[in-house]
């Protein structure tokens, strides 16, 4: 067994498991055709904000993928609150439950669903403050729904988005913007992102090309709820570039800034802070998981 980069447990095979388990070889599927599914919730501050949310989901994207569901969205909760209970409670956590093809038909390219695993993985992995981004545009782009399984929340999805950190890091930038094929702005490389200009909130309708998140959908559900104009709709690069603020949404940072796009830089405004404070307010809310 390798060692995991921090205190992990892993429910596998009916037991939980400390540290990183073995669960793939190299006949596996996943491991070399990639038909693997995952999600990810959190929990921070006693609170696992819409984790019943990310284990319906999980279901979701093993049924577009393809894969059999075998695991009630109920039993993934129920085991997300057994596993942490096996750590201090201080250190904020990441939820990870996965699917996957064991095997293939013939040793090929297509998978069989009735060879579908899964485990669950929860791990230390502390919410980095929000001190903000510097972001640009990238030269890569998101795939189309009919080129790419983009229905489910697929690991073979994130390494176009890998690849585009690295090249917005070679630059100098901390992420990037990637467009959909039509040219329109999708996402960050790891988040979805808001723009906002004479105080009315602007982000990309989702089409497909991108995951519409679920801190994505509440962020904006809160926004609304406190008298916020929220507009969905179809966004040039340039409007974020001359946006007067652009933060972002996702379940490993929750909310945070972007302070500089390309050369201009960018004010920690107050929509942002606002959308921040409703969000962990509404996690407040949840009460204690433990």
């Amino acid at each position: 067994m390798s060692s995991a980069p921090s205190k992990t447990w892993t429910f596998f095979e009916s037991e939980w498991r400390e540290g990183n388990p073995p669960i793939m070889g190299p006949r596996t599927h996943a491991a070399w055709l990639a038909s693997s599914v995952f999600d990810g919730a959190r929990y921070f501050d006693g609170m696992a904000p819409d984790l019943d949310l990310h284990c319906a989901r999980i279901n979701r994207s093993a049924l577009n993928f393809g894969l059999q569901p075998c695991v009630p969205a109920e039993q993934w909760v129920a085991l997300a609150k057994e596993g942490i209970r096996r750590f201090d409670g201080e250190t904020a956590l990441y939820i990870r439950p996965m699917y996957w093809a064991e095997q293939g038909f013939g040793g090929g390219v297509r998978f069989d669903p009735s060879s579908t695993r899964w485990c669950l993985c929860i791990y230390e992995s502390p919410m980095p403050e929000p001190k903000g981004s510097a972001v640009t545009l990238s030269p890569f782009r998101r795939p189309t729904p009919d080129s790419a399984p983009l229905s489910a929340k697929a690991g073979c999805l994130y390494p176009n988005n890998g690849r585009a950190l690295i090249e917005a890091h070679e630059r100098g930038f901390d992420n990037c913007i990637l467009c959909d094929a039509l040219g329109n702005v999708a996402e960050l490389a790891n988040a979805n992102v808001f723009m906002v200009r004479s105080s009315i909130v602007y982000t990309p309708a989702p089409n497909g090309s991108f995951l519409d998140g679920i801190t994505r959908r509440r962020i904006i559900g809160l926004l609304r709820e406190a008298g916020v104009t929220v507009r969905e709709c179809a966004l040039p690069y340039e409007d974020f570039a001359e946006a007067d603020e652009v933060f972002s949404s996702g379940n490993f940072l929750k909310i945070s800034p972007m302070i500089r796009i390309d050369d201009r830089p960018l004010a920690v405004g107050p929509i942002y802070q606002q959308a921040r404070d409703l969000y962990w307010a509404f996690a407040r809310s949840y009460g204690s998981v433990a």
